[in-house]
């Protein structure tokens, strides 16, 4: 006989799960809004940031693309308690580092917004990195599977 139960998550990880998912629905609106940028509004940024838009290679797209695309998916895969949500945020995670590592190496990014240019880029690698996290702690627990 075959024992079917599973382990109910507390309310935080719904908490939690919920205001993630909102986190990176932001981030995939950060990504449309750059990748469907008009030339109007292009022109309107100062020209500092124009070349920073221009000049941004298709893989450091790609990787905000992973990144933010992978981190919806993995919150979605969390609420619903499916263990594809840890390698989801895993992916979405290495799209992170890629593009941070183009943003705050390989750009002049720091020197257009200056040193407090580098608080979002920490704040979404250190999210990223406790979502894998999190994603590993509720499949040890059996809250997700």
């Amino acid at each position: 006989m075959t024992e079917n139960f599973s382990n109910k998550p507390p309310v935080w990880f719904w908490i939690v799960s919920v205001i993630a998912l909102i986190w990176n629905i932001m981030g995939v609106m950060a990504y449309l809004s750059q990748a469907y940028m008009s030339d109007d509004v292009l022109k309107a940024l100062p020209e500092a940031e124009q070349a920073l838009y221009t000049d941004i290679p298709a893989w450091a797209t790609a990787a905000f693309a992973f990144a933010v695309w992978g981190g919806a998916l993995g919150c979605l895969l969390l609420l619903f308690r499916k263990r594809w949500a840890k390698p989801v945020l895993l992916i979405s995670l290495l799209g992170i580092i890629v593009q941070m590592i183009y943003n705050l190496f390989m750009s002049n990014a720091s020197e257009v917004y200056g040193p407090g240019g580098a608080t979002m880029p920490i704040t979404v690698l250190v999210i990223g990195i406790f979502l894998v996290w999190f994603s590993n702690k509720s499949q040890i627990k059996g809250w997700i599977s």
